[in-house]
């Protein structure tokens, strides 16, 4: 069982001074979230270290992979006794694009797009799924795949423009990423956005500010309604969805026990 420390005190992470909204830690991983205000924007970012990557689980709605399957990430979150959860990539949305879950394959289909996968070792790649099967993924020791992007930092650098954009989505928006800092060390990363309090992020922004959490890999997964953060039994950011503060329904998350 996790202990958690839930005191308010300042961090300090990259250069980047925030608000520390509590911690959690058990012998297997150490947990730290804290509130940034950069860009006109309210983000939360979950610092991680892990024993092994795969700590770092997936769960889909309803226990259940298919189409139209839905549930809010802190529903999902609070059934699998989750410590620490994000939205993920919303694959049910989708027709294509590899899923692949705590190391069992869902959908073999090559979007085209970038891809992000966490191996067993506890590296994490961005990927062209054009390049790679499913099956070469799993032999390779693929713990997760994701399928959203755009990848925003490889090796360190950032590899989106400042025009880049996920189709239909506005430049400003509510974002959820995930990153790699060094060996078993994470970032989940979510914003606020379209609201007067909170602007949202480019991905430009996005990745700027991953970069300068120190991470060498990063990846942007659904965001808009989507983002949501849950930590130590609620909802730490304010998700937006029509208008109002409020979860929207997705097809899976992204946690930690």
């Amino acid at each position: 069982m996790a202990t958690a420390d839930s005191d308010v005190v300042t961090a300090s992470v990259g250069g980047l001074s925030g608000t520390s909204l509590g911690t959690a830690k058990t012998d297997d991983y150490s947990i730290t979230v804290t509130k940034y205000q950069e860009y006109d924007t309210a983000i939360y970012v979950a610092d991680i270290t892990v024993s092994s990557a795969e700590i770092i689980k997936t769960a889909l709605a309803d226990d259940t992979y298919g189409k139209n399957i839905t549930a809010y990430t802190s529903t999902i979150a609070s059934e699998n006794q989750a410590v620490l959860a994000i939205n993920g990539d919303y694959y049910g949305a989708q027709e294509s694009g590899y899923v692949i879950r705590n190391g069992v394959a869902y959908r073999e289909t090559s979007d085209g797009e970038d891809i992000l996968v966490l191996y067993a070792d506890g590296s994490m790649k961005v990927l062209d799924s054009d390049d790679v099967t499913v099956q070469e993924l799993l032999d390779q020791g693929v713990w997760q795949a994701w399928s959203f992007g755009p990848g925003l930092l490889s090796d360190g650098e950032v590899t989106v423009g400042e025009n880049t954009e996920v189709s239909r989505a506005m430049n400003s928006n509510p974002r959820t990423a995930i990153g790699q800092i060094d060996d078993n060390h994470y970032v989940f990363v979510v914003s606020d956005g379209r609201t007067d309090e909170s602007e949202g992020l480019s991905l430009y922004e996005l990745a700027e500010f991953m970069e300068n959490l120190g991470c060498r890999t990063a990846y942007n997964l659904d965001g808009g309604g989507s983002s949501t953060m849950y930590f130590n039994g609620s909802v730490v950011n304010n998700p937006t969805t029509n208008g109002r503060i409020k979860e929207r329904a997705v097809s899976d998350i992204v946690y930690i026990v």
